[in-house]
């Protein structure tokens, strides 16, 4: 039997569905696929942007290949909207590729969770902004969590 992680669906408020987002945009700053992947199901199945993951083993696979190539990476996750089983989330990351060219990707996801609070399922769509400079980044915390006094999305205006 797999490890409860709480908050657990039904999500009945906002409080505890901003927490799981919350919960998740720490694991992704942490850029540790282990710790990201422990939060799916062993048989989560994931369309991101034009690819389709089936379980743990090809997610973090994914996530090794994106962060040794997405440099620096920086996210804020925001709840939109929650109910039962599911929340989705819009987002926004900032990182730069090897020759030091900055991105702004944007997206939304809609996650479905099972009883013990695991994800099940993950659709993300994304765009990538490419960023005319370096002084155009909004996210500048050191690499890690972001610090709780950061904007949010909203507060950015994003």
């Amino acid at each position: 039997m797999e490890k409860q992680r709480p908050p657990l669906p039904p999500f009945t408020d906002a409080a505890s569905a901003a927490l799981k987002v919350r919960m998740a945009e720490d694991a992704w700053n942490s850029r540790d696929p282990e710790r990201v992947v422990m939060a799916y199901t062993p048989a989560s199945r994931w369309r991101n942007r034009n690819l389709f993951l089936n379980g743990r083993d090809e997610i973090r696979g994914f996530l090794i290949e994106k962060w040794a190539h997405e440099l620096e990476y920086r996210l804020i996750k925001e709840l939109w909207a929650y109910t039962g089983d599911r929340i989705a989330v819009r987002f926004a990351y900032e990182w730069h590729d090897d020759r030091d060219r900055w991105f702004r990707s944007y997206g939304n996801e809609n996650w479905e969770f099972d009883e013990n609070g695991l994800m099940q399922r993950r659709h993300a769509s994304i765009n990538d902004l490419a960023l005319v400079s370096e002084s155009d980044r909004l996210f500048r915390w050191p690499q890690g969590r972001r610090p709780d006094e950061h904007p949010s999305l909203s507060d950015l205006g994003l």
